[in-house]
């Protein structure tokens, strides 16, 4: 039993756990949305679903640019209460998700709060239904004044009644 003990130590001091942070995601990163892909792509990092959340407080979630591009728009206490997903990923994960949000330039990585809407399973992970948590939100300061005139939405799909869908941007730089 002790060397067990000891092992398990050792493994967690020389492999600790690489789920460190937690993300929302309320945009094409959710599953069955266009980049829902991303996020489960073990090469670019570690990621794992932990449940369905809405935002705390208000935000306006617009759709803009000529490719349909969701924006949370940085500016609490306007439009909606936000529903999304909560990941909890590793910091190779969180990286890559700067990158591709174009964090600070485009995208800002600020903390909000969340309202658990389920959770997915009884793992030491699990996040209870009611419960507030905290996460990694990627919102934007950076946008077209005209956007706060944009219809907002309280859940993003490419899909959606809105007839808005996303389009990759693959035009050459």
């Amino acid at each position: 039993m002790k060397v067990f003990i000891i092992l398990s130590f050792i493994i967690n001091l020389v492999c600790p756990t690489v789920y460190n942070y937690h993300v929302f995601v309320y945009g094409t990163l959710k599953k069955g949305q266009p980049n829902h892909s991303i996020i489960i792509n073990t090469t670019i990092g570690q990621a794992e679903f932990l449940s369905h959340a809405r935002t705390v407080e208000q935000y306006p979630l617009v759709i803009a640019t000529k490719n349909n591009y969701p924006f949370l728009l940085n500016v609490p206490g306007k439009g909606k209460l936000v529903h999304g997903e909560i990941y909890s990923v590793d910091q190779k994960m969180l990286d890559f998700l700067d990158e591709f949000e174009e964090c600070p330039e485009l995208y800002q990585r600020t903390k909000v709060q969340l309202e658990v809407q389920d959770g997915d399973g009884e793992g030491e992970n699990t996040l209870k239904p009611g419960s507030i948590e905290e996460a990694f939100l990627y919102s934007t300061n950076t946008y077209e004044p005209e956007w706060l005139q944009k219809p907002t939405y309280d859940n993003y799909d490419t899909n959606g009644d809105h007839g808005l869908p996303y389009h990759e941007d693959t035009s050459p730089e």
